[in-house]
């Protein structure tokens, strides 16, 4: 049996109609979701993220209109941090972190959560670099017994740009622990997110230990980013898979664009 997934940074919805319609049309058995808000016992549908002179529009509950149109997919939501968004002149509290969203006919036989960098903040964003999760799910089908092993995270960001540094080091280093805590016996191994490194980054040779490979560069992309990104350094997100996994399609998707990223696209068997 084939799985499709798909990896994107959602941008706290900010391209809001595309990103909806996108990811109801994708027809993916794995969504996974980075940059996602929810806002308990707000009803408004824009809040506004405040830092210094930054203003960003934030959906204020991206997470349950995902979920509405994924009715076939079971959700799991993943913050990282719980601080203030702003409606008007009126603070409200907001969940940042990862969604994962998995076909309800595939079954989820393991799956681990953790911070790769810092800890959960329930009365702030905290200061940055501001502290990273990431999901691992082991999930098998019906008919064949297929099990893969997916993770994803979203990378710490750093204000001096996407070069290495220790924290950077003992994040990838992090992510290999959780997944080691949940893949068997070297079974086939996705591992996808907004990174936030460049290609060279010695996150590559970390996740190099579980014999990951990255089809983004290694294919030939050369942008993960969409014409909403207006600044250098177009890589951000990576999709990396393990020998024993075949690859039926891969894509770096352009159109539509449904965020400051592109979509990560790829079938495997």
């Amino acid at each position: 049996m084939a799985l499709r997934i798909i990896s994107l940074n959602a941008w706290g919805g900010r391209v809001h109609a595309p990103l909806i319609r996108y990811l109801a049309d994708s027809d993916a058995d794995v969504l996974c979701l980075q940059e996602v808000t929810r806002t308990t016992g707000s009803t408004a549908d824009w809040l506004v993220y405040r830092d210094r002179r930054l203003e960003l529009p934030q959906r204020a509950n991206l997470f349950d209109e995902i979920a509405a149109v994924l009715p076939g997919h079971d959700a799991f939501y993943c913050p990282t941090a719980r601080g203030e968004l702003f409606d008007g002149g009126e603070r409200i509290l907001s969940e940042f972190g990862l969604a994962t969203f998995v076909r309800k006919s595939l079954a989820v036989i393991g799956q681990a959560l953790d911070f790769v960098h810092g800890g959960f903040s329930a009365d702030g964003w905290g200061a940055h670099p501001r502290a990273r999760n990431a999901h691992c799910l082991r999930l098998m089908t019906y008919g064949d017994a297929f099990t893969l092993t997916i993770a994803h995270m979203h990378g710490l960001r750093d204000i001096a740009g996407k070069g290495d540094t220790p924290a950077r080091r003992a994040q990838a280093e992090a992510l290999v622990g959780l997944v080691e805590r949940v893949r068997r016996n070297d079974e086939r191994l996705v591992v996808c997110g907004d990174f936030n490194v460049l290609p060279g980054s010695e996150t590559f040779e970390v996740l190099g230990k579980l014999g990951l490979t990255d089809l983004v560069t290694s294919r030939g992309f050369t942008d993960t980013r969409t014409s909403y990104y207006e600044k250098e350094n177009r890589f951000a997100d990576y999709l990396l898979v393990t020998p024993e996994v075949k690859v039926n399609r891969f894509d770096v998707v352009e159109e539509p664009e449904a965020s400051d990223h592109r979509a990560l696209f790829v079938e495997v068997g």
